[in-house]
């Protein structure tokens, strides 16, 4: 059981990566919210029924119990998968299933970039380099994009 990861870089058919401005991903904001937010609760909720599985299976229990838990793990893990997808579809990729960080790809002075946003962030805010992560977080300037 595992949660799979989209990949950065796409191949192949795939389509060509979009990117956003820091207006068009503000403005996606609104459903990537709604979807981040399940996915924290569902991953939270998941992680409990995982510990709880662990500790079903190194008890004396019920075969039935443990194969149940079992399969509403992996019930719960394939709506994360869906709603991964969902950001996806939208054109930024999840980062964190913990605390729901999202970026998107964006431009700046003639490079790819990522917009980074984290729940409880009214609006995009901050960038970093695609080769850095949220420790390389800087605030977004007057003059950004490009």
């Amino acid at each position: 059981m595992s949660i799979k990861k989209a990949p950065i870089a796409r191949s192949g058919s795939a389509p060509p990566i979009r990117y956003f401005t820091l207006e068009s991903a503000n403005k996606a904001l609104t459903l990537v919210k709604r979807v981040t937010q399940d996915i924290v609760a569902e991953h939270s909720h998941m992680m409990r029924l995982r510990d709880d599985w662990t500790e079903l299976e190194n008890s004396v229990a019920k075969a039935g119990s443990v194969a149940a838990m079992r399969d509403e793990i992996e019930r719960r893990i394939s709506r994360l998968n869906d709603l991964r997808e969902e950001l996806s579809e939208i054109g930024c990729e999840l980062k964190d299933w913990k605390t729901g960080l999202v970026d998107f790809p964006a431009m700046h002075e003639g490079r790819p970039v990522w917009l980074c946003w984290k729940p409880g962030e009214d609006e995009i805010t901050h960038w970093h380099e695609i080769s850095e992560g949220f420790a390389g977080r800087k605030p977004i300037p007057d003059a950004f994009g490009g």
